[in-house]
C-alpha cells in the first residue's frame, strides 16, 4: 500500500518527485561547462593580484542611491565614490579568483592555479566576508561576492582535469568550510523577505547560495535556493513584469534585466540536477526574457507601465546581457536571437564564474524556431 500510494503521489506532483531525487539520491552537480579539462591557450596570464587583502571588518558600505525616494533610482555619484573606495579589497578578490581561475582553465598554467587557491586560503584564514552586516548594502556584498567566489571554485572541483587533487586536503577543507559559513550567513541575512519586499536582491542571494550548495554537496543549501527560485517564479505576471522591479521607476526595465541572470542560473543548476525549475509557473522565465527583450528593443512598454523615460545607459555593456548565453543553453532559442548572441561573445560576469561563454555556449545547430522573431531582432 505504501508503495502505491508513493507511485500516486510522484504521478501527481513529477516536479517534487525530481527535487526529492536531486535532494537525497546523487551528488549535486554543476551544468557541463563548469566540468570541462584545462586548455592549452598560451596567452599571457593577468597578474596575481596583491591589493585582494582580507576584509574581515564589518559590512557597512553606502549605496549609490543614497538619498533616492522608495524608487531607488537617482543615482548619487558621490556615494558610488565612497562605496567603491570602502569594497576596493572584495571587489580585487572577486575579480582575481575569477580571472586567475579563467586563466588556469584555459591554459593550464601553475602560477594561475597557485594563485586562485592562495587568494581562497588567505580569505578562509582570515574569515574573509564573515562580519556584520551594517547596511543593506553590505548584504548585498556578501552573497554577490559569495556568488563569484563559489561559482569560480566549482570550476576546478568539477573540471575533468581535477586540478585540486594536487592540493593540500587540509587546504581545500578549510576553504570549503569557509564558503559554508558565509552561506550560511546569506541564508540568514536573505531568509523569509516579504514578498513586496523581495526582488533581484533575493534572487543573487539564492544563486550564490546554489553555486555554493553544489560546491559543498549541501543539499539543504539546494533545497533553500530552489525554493527561493519558486517564490521569484510566482512573482513574473502573466505579461512578463516583475512588479516590485516596475516600482524602480526610471530603472524599472534595467532590473528586470538584472533580475534575469540569477534567474536563469538558477534554472542551469536546478536542471543540471534534474529540477525543471524554467517549467515554474507555466514557464514564467520565458515571459520575463521576451518582456525584457522587447523592452530593451522599445522601452515604450515600460515607460506607459512606470509613468518614467527609462534609464537604457547600462545596456551598452555586453556584460549586462550574460544571461542569454545561460538562458539559450537552458532552451532552444531562435537563429535570430542567437545570431544577437554571437554579436555580443565573449559574455563574461565575475559574479557567475568567469567566462560565461566558455561555460553556456552551444553550438548553432541547437537553435529552434521556439523564441519569437520579433523579440530577437
Amino acid at each position: 500500500m505504501r508503495m502505491l500510494l508513493a507511485v500516486a503521489f510522484c504521478a501527481a506532483f513529477p516536479t517534487l518527485w525530481l527535487w526529492s531525487t536531486a535532494s537525497s539520491a546523487a551528488p549535486l552537480r554543476p551544468p557541463v561547462g563548469f566540468t570541462v579539462a584545462v586548455g592549452d591557450d598560451d596567452k599571457d596570464l593577468r597578474d596575481c593580484p596583491q591589493d585582494a587583502v582580507p576584509f574581515a571588518g564589518a559590512l557597512d558600505f553606502p549605496s549609490k542611491y543614497a538619498g533616492s525616494d522608495r524608487a531607488r533610482d537617482d543615482y548619487n555619484a558621490r556615494s558610488d565614490r565612497e562605496y567603491k573606495r570602502r569594497i576596493a579589497p572584495i571587489t580585487a578578490f572577486e575579480r582575481g579568483v575569477s580571472r586567475q581561475v579563467d586563466d588556469y582553465m584555459r591554459g593550464g598554467r601553475p602560477e594561475a592555479l597557485d594563485c586562485a587557491i592562495g587568494l581562497l586560503a588567505d580569505w578562509s584564514r582570515e574569515r574573509g566576508l564573515e562580519g556584520r552586516s551594517l547596511s543593506h548594502t553590505g548584504k548585498s556584498m556578501r552573497k554577490w561576492a559569495l556568488g563569484s567566489v563559489a561559482a569560480s571554485y566549482l570550476r576546478l572541483k568539477f573540471s575533468a582535469s581535477r586540478p585540486l587533487d594536487a592540493i593540500d586536503d587540509d587546504r581545500i577543507g578549510d576553504i570549503e568550510a569557509w564558503i559554508g559559513r558565509v552561506a550560511a550567513r546569506v541564508v540568514d541575512e536573505w531568509s523569509d523577505q516579504p514578498l513586496r519586499k523581495m526582488n533581484n536582491h533575493e534572487y543573487w542571494a539564492a544563486w550564490s547560495v546554489m553555486a555554493a550548495a553544489v560546491a559543498l554537496d549541501r543539499k539543504d543549501l539546494f533545497d533553500w535556493s530552489v525554493a527561493q527560485y519558486r517564490t521569484a517564479a510566482m512573482q513574473i505576471d502573466a505579461e512578463g513584469y516583475l512588479p516590485n522591479e516596475l516600482a524602480r521607476d526610471t530603472r524599472a526595465l534595467y532590473y528586470h534585466n538584472y533580475a534575469l541572470t540569477p534567474l536563469a542560473m538558477l534554472a542551469a543548476f536546478g536542471q543540471a540536477n534534474g529540477v525543471d525549475l524554467a517549467a515554474e509557473n507555466d514557464r514564467a522565465i520565458d515571459r520575463l526574457a521576451r518582456r525584457v527583450l522587447l523592452g530593451v528593443a522599445d522601452p515604450n512598454d515600460f515607460e506607459v507601465r512606470t509613468g518614467a523615460k527609462q534609464n537604457v545607459s547600462e545596456f551598452k555593456e555586453s556584460s549586462k546581457f550574460a544571461w542569454i548565453e545561460i538562458y539559450c543553453w537552458l532552451r532552444p532559442c531562435d537563429a535570430a536571437l542567437l545570431a544577437r548572441l554571437d554579436t555580443l561573445r565573449p559574455l563574461g560576469s565575475t559574479r557567475l564564474g568567469g567566462s560565461v561563454t566558455d561555460l553556456f555556449s552551444i553550438p548553432a545547430r541547437h537553435a529552434g524556431a521556439a523564441f519569437s522573431q520579433e523579440v530577437s531582432s
